[in-house]
């Protein structure tokens, strides 16, 4: 009888291993089949890769390259729809609009983007805390609108998000002169006083000097650093500098 008592106990042991061997290869089965759209939509977002970087850098793209390549973030997003896919797309997308290489009919630049516009407010409301998304969706509203509160708001946002990011700020600074008038005084109080502290971080200047375009530029940049010591001679000094090294 104690014969039969072991055996039994061994028989079970086995039906339990062989049950949980079973139940670890469904499980690293099911891991797979989940697995395979984020893998296969990492795949396709990787062929766009060349295409971004060349956008980013201002190196010459040929059409269908770029067509391949917005191609390509279609299907990314289509398996795998999370915020970092939305980022990729709207980044060729608005690239593809307002790169100097490319002559993009009205109605084909509009279409970009607003499709950029979608994906990032689709990305951002999974994952708000990306000063860099807000800031580009700010440069696609006011490309597509002008000057708004429609372009104010995602700026406010890009700059409470990451206020002291200083890569950011020579973009930051273009988008608020390019705002300006459609700033309420509050709003115009509060870049202030934070282009007045980037001033203050940066340990290089040149920025506010490459952010004028006009002479009311110029009067802007010099009122919000006008209690900055020694603000006004530097930017004289940078301004100096740069009409010197233009042919």
């Amino acid at each position: 009888m104690a014969h039969l008592g072991d055996s039994g106990g061994w028989l079970l042991g086995v039906s339990i291993n062989g049950l949980v061997r079973g139940m670890l290869g469904l499980g690293g089965l099911l891991l797979v089949w989940f697995a395979w759209p984020v893998m296969k939509s990492a795949w396709q977002a990787q062929q766009a890769d060349g295409a971004t970087t060349a956008l980013r850098l201002n190196y010459k793209l040929p059409l269908d390259a770029l067509l391949n390549a917005i191609d390509r973030l279609d299907r990314a997003v289509d398996l795998d729809p999370t915020a970092s896919r939305y980022f990729q797309r709207s980044e060729l997308l608005v690239g593809a609009a307002l790169s100097p290489n490319f002559s993009p009919a009205a109605e084909q630049r509009t279409e970009w983007l607003k499709r950029a516009e979608d994906d990032l407010r689709a990305g951002l409301g999974h994952d708000p805390a990306k000063g860099v998304q807000w800031l580009r969706l700010s440069s696609v509203r006011l490309a597509l609108g002008g000057p708004s509160q429609s372009s104010i708001a995602p700026l406010l946002m890009s700059i409470d998000t990451a206020p002291m990011l200083l890569p950011l700020w020579p973009a930051r600074l273009r988008l608020i002169l390019d705002n300006w008038q459609a700033l309420t005084t509050a709003q115009r109080e509060t870049v202030s006083l934070y282009v007045a502290r980037t001033w203050q971080l940066s340990s290089s200047r040149d920025w506010f000097a490459d952010a004028i375009r006009s002479p009311v530029d110029e009067l802007f940049i010099r009122y919000f650093v006008r209690n900055e010591p020694g603000a006004q001679d530097e930017l004289t000094r940078l301004l100096t500098e740069r009409r010197k090294r233009k042919p």
